[in-house]
């Protein structure tokens, strides 16, 4: 059964290297005949965060945030596509992840991680999980890291090693695996 993804890139650098790989997680899911949804920290263009979506009267968000927060309730689950900043995960992506809460709830997570260097965004990948557990969206056990993310893709998401594709595999299936628990126990209610 196809599951509906969104895919949160938090880099807003202007030559940013991330979003090679965001292409390359949104085509692999598409192949599995899931749909799979962009969302930009960069075009969201979202304010630093003053109020959270849920602290407005009903009605009354930004047009943006609206968006996200009725595309965030609609998926079954996210992928947080991560640089690594002085160890920790960017700014922009904390800020767009900050605006909602329980439009996350009881989804999981599958983190990609990267970074220019060999480790491949670990260090930002592991203080994420502890912030979007809080976000009641917590991470799956495995996760992905793109080390040299320079040279690990093509402008279009194409990896420049083919064993790229063998690697992410056992990843999603265990973010599909998840995405289906969760939304079959959604549907029977949610803890009160």
């Amino acid at each position: 059964m196809s599951l509906s993804y969104a895919v949160i890139l938090g880099s807003v650098r202007g030559h940013r290297q991330g979003i090679k790989a965001a292409r390359f997680v949104l085509t692999k899911l598409v192949e599995r005949g899931h749909a799979a949804t962009l969302v930009d920290a960069a075009a969201s263009q979202l304010p630093p965060l003053d109020r959270m979506y849920k602290e407005f009267p009903t009605g009354e968000a930004p047009a943006e945030m609206e968006r996200l927060a009725e595309l965030f309730r609609s998926v079954d689950g996210f992928v947080i596509v991560s640089g690594e900043y002085n160890h920790g995960p960017p700014p922009a992506l904390m800020n767009l992840l900050d605006h909602f809460l329980e439009e996350y709830f009881y989804r999981p997570s599958g983190i990609v991680c990267y970074s220019a260097g060999g480790f491949g965004g670990v260090r930002a990948a592991m203080q994420l999980r502890m912030s979007l557990a809080e976000m009641g969206m917590a991470s799956i056990p495995s996760i992905y890291p793109v080390l040299r993310i320079g040279q690990a893709f093509q402008d279009d998401g194409t990896p420049t090693d083919a064993a790229a594709h063998g690697r992410i595999k056992r990843f999603l299936d265990e973010l599909d695996w998840y995405a289906e628990a969760l939304r079959d126990r959604r549907a029977k209610g949610l803890p009160r």
